[in-house]
């Protein structure tokens, strides 16, 4: 079976890219257009690798990423933004809290993404 990566963004633009650049090499790839329903997919399917916009309209990533640790989602987690200062406070908390999460600036090239995913599936070293 392939490994499976969740996709949360608001953006439908940002969900594609990542949709392209990872359908030909061999994961399956999940679609959420926000944290709810990044976290009712996380609920119901087999997840090995997560990538959370920050900024979403019903909760932000911060929020969905404590709701998937809460929930026993232990896969590596990369924080994709534009880079919000607003957040920066929260990102500083979720890590004292011990929140594992890597944290990359958008826009990511299809090259970028696959080697993101490749490191972080293949690799031994945890992702903070």
């Amino acid at each position: 079976m392939s490994q499976s990566i969740l996709v949360i963004d608001d953006d439908e633009g940002v969900r594609d890219a990542f949709d392209l650049a990872l359908e030909d090499s061999g994961y399956r790839v999940l679609l959420a257009s926000g944290g709810i329903e990044g976290l009712e997919i996380a609920a119901r399917e087999t997840i090995d690798m997560i990538f959370l916009d920050l900024k979403m309209p019903d909760i932000d990533g911060v929020e969905t990423m404590r709701r998937l640790r809460a929930g026993g989602c232990s896969c590596p987690i990369y924080i994709v933004t534009a880079f919000m200062p607003e957040f920066l406070d929260q990102l500083s908390a979720a890590a004292r809290e011990g929140l594992l999460f890597g944290l990359v600036q958008k826009p990511l090239s299809a090259d970028q993404i696959r080697s993101i995913v490749r490191g972080s599936l293949n690799g031994p070293e945890e992702i903070r």
